[in-house]
């Protein structure tokens, strides 16, 4: 992390002549704001719902919100909905590679206040580090092991999370010296949760499909539309296998006990080239560099959390999965950390995503109920609707019910159609 402009200007704290700025302080005065207009509040949001993607989103919202709610460095961060662990796209503000890699061993083996899984489980996932200490930073981890270092004073916290689930999460940080984030940035910061996480979760929509007669990823020709009508079976051969394709055969990464990329094959180093942008941290001297959400993977393995597996949107709107596993060694598993004795490291898998680990992003951006899902599931596997009803212990009306909402709220008009959309990312032809 950057070490954020002088804070003359804003400097309330009365600290003394020549005292360094991460001293130990009195109480920061609070900035009396006035609240902030709806009209910007609803720019922001209008901005935010014509982003094109995430990372825009991310920049666009940033820059705006700066002004609203001042801050002097920002870390917004993509999320895996089910996990709440962090994906790409990664933007930052006033921040560098090495600043997020400390960040993150703080966070999963040291913090115990505001931890952004606990945060997620608020009715409220917005807190700051001054405000949640009672005024002794020094409480949180953070504080002693990566704000003070960098010349920062307090942190604010978001979860944009909806029906619990985290689509992503926000660091914003100011400097010592300035006010500290009070109970209206906390309650402003609140009310951008829930519309932001709704357009983030939005992003899982499929893209507009190739025109008819192209070829999709990887030059492979787009499948034949299925057959249609809400009582049929799909029409589409589950048995055709396209020809091999380096893009879609899994990668594997190999990282020794420090978190040193040791080994890439050149399929792991293709799909890492379709993931959005993050900050990137050198892999030992003059090795590659690896992205934050990978190293993130990789100290939350070896924190001991078990196989941790995370899906990636990439650039042209496919879906990637990414596996790491602590390979057996006395460094890792639960309690290891940084300074932890030497293990055996840390194996990454990273292969394109199976529709079954898509469809539950997909159907909850499109806002399928549980029970629609379940119809949709079997609607995948080319059963029939006697046979759903049987399964699910329903009416055939009531299954005839459900596939006909799961098309409106999808906008498709057969099951092939449907099938294809949530499970192969199109729209079949017209």
């Amino acid at each position: 992390m950057r070490r954020p402009p002088a804070p003359a200007p804003y400097d309330t704290t009365g600290r003394g002549p020549g005292e360094p700025p991460h001293a130990t302080r009195s109480r920061p005065a609070r900035e009396h704001r006035r609240p902030v207009p709806a009209a910007a509040r609803a720019e922001l949001l209008r901005r935010a719902e014509r982003a094109p993607h995430p990372l825009a989103l991310f920049a666009e919202v940033s820059a705006r919100l700066r002004r609203l709610l001042p801050y002097d460095a920002a870390v917004w961060r993509a999320t895996d909905p089910e996990t709440g662990i962090m994906t790409a796209p990664v933007h930052t503000e006033n921040a560098d590679a090495d600043g997020c890699a400390a960040y993150w061993d703080v966070e999963l083996f040291a913090e115990r206040v505001n931890r952004f899984p606990d945060l997620a489980r608020r009715p409220v996932p917005v807190a700051g580090l001054w405000e949640s200490t009672g005024g002794e930073p020094e409480r949180g981890s953070v504080y002693g092991g990566f704000l003070r270092a960098r010349g920062l004073g307090d942190e604010l916290r978001m979860v944009l999370a909806l029906d619990g689930r985290p689509q992503a999460t926000v660091s914003l940080f100011r400097a010592e010296g300035r006010p500290v984030f009070g109970a209206a940035d906390t309650a402003f910061a609140a009310s951008l949760v829930v519309p932001l996480a709704r357009r983030l979760r939005a992003y899982a929509v499929p893209r507009t499909p190739e025109p008819p007669g192209d070829t999709g990823l990887h030059g492979r020709p787009t499948p034949a539309t299925p057959a249609s009508g809400p009582d049929a079976a799909p029409a589409h051969d589950r048995e055709a296998v396209p020809a091999y394709d380096p893009g879609t055969a899994p990668g594997l990464l190999l990282f020794d006990a420090s978190g040193a990329l040791v080994f890439a094959d050149d399929t792991a180093r293709h799909h890492l080239d379709r993931v959005p942008a993050a900050p990137a941290q050198p892999s030992g001297p003059g090795g590659p560099g690896v992205p934050a959400w990978l190293r993130g993977l990789i100290a939350r393995t070896r924190a001991g959390h078990g196989p941790v597996r995370v899906r990636l949107r990439t650039r042209d709107g496919r879906w990637l999965t990414a596996h790491a596993t602590a390979l057996a060694g006395p460094g890792n598993g639960p309690g290891a950390g940084p300074g932890s004795a030497p293990g055996s490291g840390t194996a990454v898998v990273v292969e394109d995503a199976r529709p079954s680990d898509v469809l539950p992003l997909i159907a909850d951006a499109y806002g399928l109920s549980e029970r629609e899902l379940e119809v949709t599931t079997r609607i995948a596997r080319g059963l029939p609707t006697g046979a759903i009803a049987t399964e699910l212990g329903l009416s055939p009306h009531t299954v005839r019910d459900h596939v006909k909402a799961v098309f409106e709220k999808t906008g498709t008009a057969s099951r092939g159609e449907l099938v294809g959309l949530l499970y192969l990312g199109h729209r079949a032809a017209p």
